[in-house]
């Protein structure tokens, strides 16, 4: 029993390291917040504490498919109404990459503290979002091929952008789509038919820049792999 317990942890320990290293990154930006709030006795930024917890959501949601996507049944019955989740919650973790437009606007506290505070809270979010993005990636590359698979991460990219600006400009949340799904259509169709310039340009290059990180760190993570060629 204890060997295959040090088995598991030995053959997925890289996946538990960045759990473990985004639930660390996690705990510092709130302890950054609540010491902010404790120097200050303001509550400014404790909505970046929510936008990390939204975050996380398809992170756990991409954890969750992958463990349940290695026999066919369950990638063909569990996996469509989890990655639809995943899809609705995913815009979250770019998000807060958005909450920069805010830095200047604080007060109470040194403006480096509120540097330190912003960047560690968008570079988290952006992780969760690129690791859980990695993992439905190597999903679908799996079950469906390569192609499939960057067809997938170049889509997705374009859709959670779009979804970014709706957060950010129209002000719809995730919760809006399971709550009340027909003004989201009707709105979204709106845009869709009539979009105005600060769409078509804030969705293209937020996507150009998500997957430009996105390739960056995958090619990072795969440069290890590759061996010299023998002389």
């Amino acid at each position: 029993m204890m060997k295959k317990f040090i088995n598991l942890i030995t053959n997925h320990r890289y996946k538990i390291a960045i759990f473990g290293l985004m639930t660390f990154s996690s705990a510092v930006c709130v302890a950054l917040v609540a010491a902010r709030i404790e120097y200050t006795d303001t509550t400014r930024h404790l909505n970046l504490v929510w936008n990390l917890f939204l975050a996380w959501i398809p992170f756990i949601l991409a954890y969750f498919a992958y463990a349940f996507s290695w026999k066919k049944w369950q990638l063909y019955v569990v996996l469509p109404f989890t990655i639809f989740l995943w899809l609705i919650f995913f815009p979250n973790a770019p998000y807060i990459l958005t909450d920069l437009q805010h830095l200047f606007r604080t007060s109470g506290a040194p403006l480096w503290y509120d540097v330190i505070v912003m960047v560690w809270f968008s570079w988290t979010g952006l992780l969760l979002g690129l690791v859980s993005l990695y993992l439905m990636h190597d999903i679908t590359q799996r079950a469906f091929g390569r192609l499939a698979g960057w067809a997938f991460v170049f889509v997705v990219s374009g859709i959670s952008s779009f979804g970014v600006y709706l957060g950010r400009f129209v002000r719809f949340n995730s919760w809006d789509l399971l709550n009340d799904p027909k003004e989201i259509v009707v709105t979204v169709l709106g845009l869709v038919i009539d979009p105005s310039k600060r769409m078509i340009a804030f969705t293209a290059l937020f996507a150009a820049f998500y997957l430009f990180v996105y390739l960056a760190l995958y090619s990072f993570a795969h440069l290890v792999q590759e061996k010299p060629n023998a002389e």
